[in-house]
């Protein structure tokens, strides 16, 4: 936008011979902002590609009390859509307007303001969006200050006129393109509050993402074919954003399983009123034989003993499915063996009938190898980068941003082919999809914000990301130099937990320490 700006002033002042020129802005504060100020005899320069700021106020188009800021040569030409041309400004008898600025600027300057040109800058509305205010023109054989004739009105109002759809032009993009920023963020949002265990990962993992591209792009080795321009960074962090959109199909107790048993609420409560049935049934049992035998019994001792060791083993197993329902360890066989013998247990429901301890559909999610998730809960979660490729593929982006659905669909895939969905290998994938693919693991080892693990210590996260390059399943190049630009200390600093962030030199991981080339 500045340099679009000042090649229209610049552009005015060269075919008018004008020695100095202002172009305004409107701004949302109805005022007139000073975009780009240029004065060729002193030196002037300020806005634009000049590396000066504009130091100069905005003009009120308003007075305090609403009247219209008709006073100011400038103002009034945005406020009337009106052309003002003015052969000398110090002769101003018959104009209401005021030149106390001007003068000031002369005096401090040594400068002597003479011809003025205001012409507005109209869009297709009607609506004025800017001004070009030209100065002095020249005498093109000796320099001397002229007025501007009606050749150089028309000339600059033509220019205006195109300027002002240039302008309008690179606005509507400028609007666009936030609001699609803001939609994508929208959306994004949208996933993380649909979770109270995963809120904040759409908005962590593109910081994450574009640190470690940015790090690849200043490395000259490993990385040395790989250039991160300011589109394939707006790309990547768009993708990045989206990367997760396909969650929006997900329902939201298979996201938030925290455990084996639950769905739209943890069942374990449910067995663990099983086994108060079966405990008060066992007491029952001991009270019925004690009341059948009397007082004197003989056998009132084995009666309690075996009680007691049924309870005992009661609350042993009790414990035993609960620990097993948290999903923190792989289950061994011999773990399931025991679940399948409690599963042999029978009870009384409240229909009076007998009925097995565990529901089949309880005794497969506890059976769970490792995780809360089954087979059926995890097709479930991975399909959501299937849906996220659906969503970004109909999604009609721009030719300079086609990327985007390659980016972010393939977070899952692993460098030996055997990720997910489409078993993409490194050489199938582009580097700023590898680097998603590191982001989106890290941050989820490190997230203190899910239901089924605590976040881990960054030494523990580290040496998972340093297996996962052994095994080929994360891009190796892209792992060192993860870790020897430190992309994951400010990271760190910034979103984890002071007590969990044990090391800044990852001296003793899997695949470290190495020798960048």
């Amino acid at each position: 936008m500045p340099r679009l700006l000042e090649m229209i002033l610049v552009g005015a002042k060269l075919i008018t011979r004008a020695d100095g020129g202002t172009l305004y802005t409107v701004n949302d504060d109805k005022k007139l902002s000073f975009e780009i100020v240029r004065t060729t005899s002193l030196g002037i320069a300020m806005g634009g590609t000049s590396n000066r700021r504009v130091q100069f106020k905005a003009i009120s188009l308003y007075h305090r009390d609403g009247r219209p800021n008709n006073e100011r040569v400038v103002a009034y030409s945005a406020l009337n859509n009106a052309t003002v041309n003015l052969p000398d400004v110090y002769d101003d008898q018959g104009t209401e307007f005021d030149f106390t600025g001007p003068r000031m600027f002369d005096q401090r300057m040594n400068y002597r303001t003479r011809s003025m040109l205001s012409v507005p800058m109209i869009n297709h509305d009607g609506k004025t969006i800017g001004v070009i205010q030209l100065i002095n023109k020249q005498d093109k054989q000796n320099s001397a200050v002229m007025e501007f004739d009606n050749n150089d009105v028309h000339l600059v109002k033509s220019l205006a006129s195109q300027a002002a759809i240039a302008l309008t032009n690179k606005r509507l993009v400028d609007d666009l393109k936030e609001l699609f920023d803001s939609f994508i963020k929208t959306i994004a949002t949208g996933i993380d509050e649909k979770s109270p265990y995963t809120g904040g990962h759409c908005r962590r993992v593109p910081e994450l993402t574009l640190a470690l591209a940015e790090a690849a792009s200043r490395d000259n080795n490993r990385m040395k074919a790989f250039t991160l321009t300011n589109q394939k960074r707006y790309t990547l962090e768009v993708a990045s954003w989206l990367h997760d959109c396909g969650k929006l199909s997900t329902p939201v107790h298979v996201v938030d399983k925290a455990t084996k048993l639950e769905t739209i609420h943890d069942r374990i409560h449910l067995i663990d009123t099983r086994f108060e049935v079966l405990k008060r049934d066992a007491e029952i049992t001991k009270l019925t034989k004690l009341l059948e035998s009397g007082s004197d019994n003989p056998e009132a001792e084995a009666i309690e003993k075996c009680y007691t060791e049924e309870i005992q083993a009661l609350n042993e197993e009790r414990d035993f499915i609960r620990h097993c329902n948290a999903g923190v360890e792989s289950m061994a066989h011999e773990l399931k063996d025991r679940v399948k013998k409690i599963a042999t247990r029978t009870w009384r429901n409240c229909e009076g009938q007998v009925a097995p301890f565990f529901s089949e559909d309880e005794l497969n999610n506890l059976l769970i190898h490792y995780g809360t998730l089954n087979a059926e809960e995890r097709k479930i979660v991975n399909d959501h980068i299937v849906v996220t490729n659906k969503m970004l593929e109909s999604m009609k982006f721009p030719e300079n941003m086609k990327e985007v659905p390659e980016y972010a669909g393939g977070h899952h895939e692993r460098m030996d082919g055997t990720g997910y969905p489409q078993g993409l290998t490194r050489e199938q994938m582009s580097v700023p999809a590898r680097v998603m693919a590191i982001a989106d693991v890290f941050e989820a080892l490190t997230a203190e914000d899910r239901p089924y693990k605590d976040g881990k210590k960054l030494s523990e996260a580290l040496s998972i990301l340093g297996r996962m390059k052994l095994q080929n399943h994360i891009d190796p190049d892209l792992f060192d130099i993860f870790i020897h630009e430190k992309v994951y200390l400010p990271y760190a600093r910034e979103y984890m937990d002071p007590k969990l962030i044990d090391i800044e030199e990852p001296f003793e991981i899997p695949g470290y320490p190495f020798k960048m080339p």
